[in-house]
């Protein structure tokens, strides 16, 4: 009963507080760097449903969000911010079965890769019965938006998807995969797993500080692995999200960690690298033991902590995170 009640607490939390940086500027964010600093803990997508139990479960998240916690618990005092973000779906987005239909009218099951030439050719297709709102679809961000918006303003999903796998497959980092439903919003599995949750709770309760929570994933046209900017914006919301990357880089320390390695930890670091000045790298720290692989992409995994380190990234274990 208890573990129940803590799970529900969460839940409420969490989707209460809002996303902290929606409406923060790029010049409130320059002020803020100038005026602050300290330790910020970034926790990407602790989410129930990427712990075991969970939809998208990866076998060795409990260990991490284990030593996550402990991390919390024994350095209160240093840790001066906590951002959390939150995979936050619907069920028929486009990553999710529901939101497609093969030639023998099934859904694809989870793991099937849907290639651009894929949906062309009529292997895959939108259901034709999904109502989107025209307002996840911007026609200035979306490049493509005029060969998909038809003459009443209504999205043509068919030509979205086209146009959609299309893009995605240009920039080079993914097919569209298809996902395990996962972190509904509503749900348990898009709940912080317990483990973490009461960690932070009594950072929160020691410090005076509050967490700050960052929604991704809530369009359903596009994919946010970051939590920076969706893979394809198709919105003003899944655009770089300049006034987050400026709070994070008011951070005279910042530790990462969280769900997936491969994945999610993966596409928002590199985003955060990427507008961050070089010689000032050596002030992330990837905690290395405090995220895990998806199943079948340790190859990513790797590759990506390579790469951090080769950009000046600093690889460490939780243990020496405030290690001199």
């Amino acid at each position: 009963l208890k573990q129940e009640t803590r799970h529900h607490r969460s839940c409420v939390l969490v989707y209460n507080m809002g996303n902290t940086f929606d409406n923060m500027s790029t010049d409130t964010a320059r002020s803020s760097k100038e005026n602050s600093g300290g330790t910020t803990l970034l926790l990407i997508d602790v989410q129930n449903d990427f712990h075991p139990g969970g939809s998208l479960a990866i076998p060795t998240a409990n260990e991490d969000a284990d030593r996550i916690a402990s991390l919390i618990r024994n350095n209160m005092s240093s840790i001066d911010r906590i951002i959390a973000t939150l995979d936050s779906h619907r069920k028929l987005h486009i990553a999710h079965p529901a939101f497609w239909v093969g030639e023998d009218g099934k859904n694809p099951s989870p793991f099937t890769i849907i290639a651009s030439d894929e949906v062309e050719s009529g292997k895959w297709k939108p259901r034709e019965d999904l109502k989107v709102p025209s307002t996840e679809l911007d026609t200035v961000i979306f490049e493509k938006a005029k060969d998909v918006i038809r003459e009443d303003g209504s999205i043509d999903l068919l030509k979205y998807c086209i146009e959609y796998t299309r893009a995605l497959e240009k920039k080079g980092r993914f097919q569209l995969c298809i996902w395990p439903e996962h972190c509904i919003v509503g749900t348990e599995g898009h709940c912080v797993v317990p483990t973490v949750y009461s960690a932070i709770d009594e950072w929160s309760n020691t410090t005076g500080a509050s967490v700050e929570w960052v929604y991704k994933g809530e369009n359903l046209l596009t994919e946010n692995y970051s939590c920076l900017c969706a893979d394809v914006p198709v919105s003003s919301s899944t655009s770089f999200h300049t006034g987050l990357h400026g709070s994070l880089m008011t951070s005279s320390q910042l530790l990462v960690a969280g769900q997936a390695m491969s994945h999610c930890v993966n596409y928002t670091l590199r985003d955060i690298i990427s507008k961050w000045p070089a010689d000032k790298c050596s002030k992330v720290c990837l905690l290395t033991d405090c995220a895990s692989p998806v199943p079948g992409f340790e190859e990513a995994a790797d590759k990506f902590t390579k790469d951090m380190e080769e950009a000046g990234v600093k690889l460490c274990v939780a243990a020496q995170a405030f290690d001199a």
